[in-house]
């Protein structure tokens, strides 16, 4: 009896390895092992996934008060330092006051207005009252990183631009006309303007197809070209300062200045930088062509100031810093470091030039040079990224076939000059017909200008009831 059993034991093992070797197991467990490999590698890709998406969104953080940065403190000292002791607190005040008169009408129409819809001249109210602005990523601009992180980005340049202008009306515009005509022009000018440029379906958006493709990486036309030629409106429509230029007018505190520009420097890495919007290695290049351009303009404007007048100034070494720092805005995801130093050697030059000899010629008041160093390196900027944009630095052109096209005229693209051209052209008809037709409304509304003694006493006293220094104590 136990050696039947013994038998038929054996009879069944002997069965059953001879399945096991013609592979009647081995599906169940290979499928088994594919599906473990599977479920370990979407984690995988998942955890992956979360730690980009950190690392970016971290990086845009930072970014986002780097560019607020700009304005309060950096702005505000910048400009307020080149003004008469009397107004200092006046321009301080404009900058601060559009940090807070800008963000409630972004985060009412404005954000919506720049990138809702997909208009090709301005958006729609998609986005209004931030509706469906929230932690998910928006993959049509940012898909690393919470969409609520790319609207607050933006909002810092949709601040500062409007500020930019203010340097030209410095000392005789009224803070009631300045508040009313930034919330008209930031509409009118500023929504239409960043849409076409930066928003889907924008005409002169290159990232996304757009008619008339127009490389502005951070903002050359957006914001520097919009402000500059605005403020030569201003300064236009506005009239001469009392006593200018018979007058000196010296800046009171050329320390406020030369901090403001240090701070301006240094919060332009994420002006630039962050517009990468990842903390990738395109990030990195716009750092370093952001850093070269403006010591390759600061050094130029030091050249051609120590060769006309012997000496080298500390408001020009600032102002060049500056001038550079605008002319690689819109150049500066799409070029080298050798590129970038050529373009902001250029523009430390041009740039002082306009201030210079082109303003005596005319004989504006520009107050702060806003359109000698915003309009016209903003505008030297824009050509030159058509000139030395580069396929290696940013692939951003592709043909039908997915395949890499030139980028500018040194890849062999030179048509790329012509809708840079053509950017900057509309750039500065929308800005300066904007403008004007704005501070009309405005004049009639309120006033623009204020009266001739209370310029005299001071914008610090007849606008805020304030001084900046308490010099009794």
């Amino acid at each position: 009896m136990n050696s039947r059993r013994a038998h038929v034991a054996l009879v069944l093992l002997a069965g059953l390895a001879i399945l096991a070797s013609a592979g009647v197991f081995a599906a169940p467990i290979a499928a088994q092992g594919t599906v473990a490999a599977g479920e370990a590698m979407a984690r995988l890709d998942g955890r992956v996934a979360a730690a980009q998406s950190s690392a970016d969104n971290a990086w845009m953080l930072v970014s986002t008060a780097l560019v607020l940065m700009m304005t309060g403190p950096g702005l505000a000292l910048f400009y307020g330092g080149l003004v008469r002791r009397k107004n200092v607190l006046a321009l301080m005040m404009q900058s601060f006051a559009l940090m807070a008169l800008v963000t409630v009408l972004w985060a009412l129409v404005g954000y919506s207005l720049c990138f809702g819809g997909s208009g090709s001249f301005i958006g729609n109210f998609q986005y209004a009252f931030l509706r469906g602005v929230g932690a998910e990523p928006n993959a049509t601009y940012a898909a690393t990183i919470p969409h609520l992180t790319f609207m607050i980005y933006q909002l810092m340049f949709a601040i500062i631009t409007p500020a930019l202008i203010t340097g030209a009306a410095a000392e005789r515009m009224k803070f009631s006309a300045t508040m009313l005509f930034t919330t008209l022009w930031f509409l009118v000018v500023y929504a239409p303007l960043a849409h076409m440029v930066w928003g889907q379906g924008g005409m002169l958006n290159a990232a996304a197809g757009g008619r008339f493709p127009t490389l502005d990486f951070a903002g050359g036309t957006v914001v520097h070209i919009s402000s500059g030629v605005s403020a030569l409106v201003c300064a236009l429509y506005l009239g001469k300062r009392t006593g200018y230029p018979r007058q000196p007018m010296p800046p009171h505190s050329m320390v406020l200045s030369f901090i403001g520009a240090c701070l301006l420097w240094v919060g332009w890495f994420g002006f630039n930088a962050g517009s990468a919007l990842a903390a990738g290695s395109l990030a990195t290049s716009a750092f370093v062509a952001t850093h070269f351009a403006s010591a390759a303009a600061a050094m130029g404007w030091l050249a051609a100031e120590w060769i006309r007048n012997g000496k080298a100034s500390a408001l020009g070494g600032i102002s060049g810093a500056v001038a550079g720092l605008v002319a690689i805005t819109p150049a500066a995801g799409f070029v080298g470091p050798m590129p970038a130093l050529l373009i902001g050697l250029v523009a430390g030059v041009f740039c002082y030039l306009m201030v210079t000899k082109v303003k005596a010629v005319f004989g504006y008041d520009d107050s702060l040079d806003a359109f000698g160093v915003h309009g016209a390196g903003g505008t030297i900027g824009a050509l030159l990224t058509g000139v030395f944009a580069s396929k290696a630095i940013n692939p951003i052109f592709h043909d039908a076939q997915n395949n890499v096209t030139a980028s500018g005229w040194i890849d062999g693209h030179f048509g790329q000059v012509g809708y840079q051209a053509l950017g900057v052209v509309m750039a500065w008809v929308l800005a300066a017909v904007g403008t004007l037709v704005l501070l009309k409304i405005v004049d009639l509304l309120v006033g623009v200008r204020v009266s001739e003694e209370e310029e005299l006493e001071g914008l610090d006293i007849t606008q805020h009831g304030e001084e900046a220094y308490n010099l009794e104590g």
